[in-house]
């Protein structure tokens, strides 16, 4: 009886990842279109605008579960079917162009920002929209455009002349196979910013740091075989990066600084297309960016990229922190001057650890109710108006050790949505 129900165990799971398969593989080609817009305006006024379309080899990202979306993010690209309509495919995102919107530049200043984003590459023509949301939760721009999959002009890219890399940390066997219900592993790529070539072996221990740092968090240790780890041997020509307030500026693979937004410790790179150029053609969906110096710095953005200064203060909790931004969609517990709000009353945030107490339904009402956790107010750079679940977190400061449980349901839940 024992091994009759593990056979049947079996072909139960078999059959849901097959059943995962074969919606994919109804409607995408095992590669990945490269979709790279520009996004331009002001607080007035935003546009979107189609730049370049890009095909690789291999598609890294979700094959099930295509439709949904685990946190809808500032903005979603959404691909439907071009014959039925049908949604195919849907990711959420965040912006540095968004986050732009926020601040008082973008009162009286127009600007343009380069933003990449990857779909699975269509069988046949979809219509693709993009949306991007207000801090209210409305759409504020939205665009719609045909792809033809067999279009001579989409280009080419990582075929060959491939950025060489290095594999820090494997996936499962069984997940790289697909796994029990259909989920895939969860790439994240590490590249080198600002690292000459006789410095690649310094790049590299800075990577394995931030693994073992990762992982000393909770869910990640738990659940690392989840993730497969890759880290790119990108070289600059300078060592080290940006520094404009000192007028120090550095020529590097992707021209990351300091000082966005005017805010000092704010590191960022506005470069996306030199940047998904970098890994076109390697196993990639997550991107940590490690930049060669000692300044303290460093930023994350939903879906797109963290970027840590790998030598200076407080690297590993840093990297950690950023990661909860770039791949948890985790808002920062922290107050911040309470200038410029990204929360208001009217609205619920998206991010899974903060509230507005607006519609708190699906947060973390269970852990209040098993007297784990409450609603401490101050949070999202603002003291008051915006809760979070515990009086210091991984996302709140450096100094503390690990993710409070809000974050650790929350950043579970995400694993587990793509991974199972």
């Amino acid at each position: 009886m024992i091994r009759l129900f593990v056979f049947s165990f079996f072909v139960f799971l078999l059959s849901v990842s097959n059943a995962a398969g074969q919606e994919f593989s109804s409607y995408f080609e095992d590669r990945t279109l490269r979709v790279d817009y520009t996004f331009s305006g002001d607080t007035a006024r935003q546009d979107i605008y189609v730049d370049e379309l890009c095909s690789m080899p291999h598609w890294y990202g979700k094959r099930h579960r295509l439709a949904e979306v685990p946190l809808k993010g500032n903005g979603q690209i959404i691909v439907r079917d071009r014959e039925s309509q049908q949604v195919i495919y849907r990711h959420s995102f965040s912006t540095l162009f968004q986050e732009w919107l926020a601040t008082d530049e973008a009162k009286h200043t127009s600007k343009s920002f380069e933003n990449v984003f990857l779909v699975p590459y269509p069988k046949q023509p979809v219509d693709i929209t993009v949306e991007l949301y207000d801090y209210h939760d409305r759409i504020n721009a939205t665009m719609k455009h045909t792809v033809d999959p067999n279009d001579i002009l989409i280009r080419h890219i990582g075929e060959e002349n491939v950025t060489p890399y290095v594999t820090l940390h494997p996936s499962s066997p069984l997940l790289q196979q697909g796994g029990a219900g259909g989920g895939s592993p969860i790439h994240i790529a590490f590249v080198a910013e600002g690292y000459q070539g006789s410095e690649l072996q310094t790049y590299l221990d800075d990577c394995r740091k931030a693994v073992k740092a990762l992982f000393e968090h909770e869910p990640f240790r738990s659940l690392q075989d989840r993730f497969n780890i890759i880290a790119l041997l990108s070289t600059s020509r300078d060592s080290g990066v940006s520094v404009p307030r000192e007028g120090i500026w550095k020529n590097t693979i992707l021209g990351s600084h300091f000082d966005t937004f005017y805010t000092d410790r704010y590191l960022t790179t506005l470069h996306l297309k030199r940047l998904h150029d970098v890994l076109a053609g390697t196993p990639y969906e997550h991107i940590i960016i490690l930049t060669n110096t000692t300044t303290y710095g460093g930023g994350g953005i939903y879906n797109s990229y963290n970027l840590a200064s790998a030598h200076g203060p407080k690297y590993e909790p840093v990297v950690v922190h950023e990661f909860g931004h770039s791949f948890g969609g985790l808002g920062d517990e922290y107050p911040y001057g309470d200038n410029d709000p990204m929360y208001f009353s009217d609205t619920e945030p998206w991010e899974p650890n903060l509230t507005t107490q607006h519609d708190f339904r699906g947060k973390w009402e269970n852990l209040i109710q098993e007297g784990k956790v409450g609603l401490v107010e101050g949070g999202g750079y603002l003291s008051h108006g915006v809760w979070r679940g515990q009086e210091d977190c991984r996302m709140r400061t450096n100094e503390f050790p690990v993710f409070c449980p809000v974050c650790q349901q929350a950043l579970t839940r995400l694993i587990k949505f793509y991974t199972e």
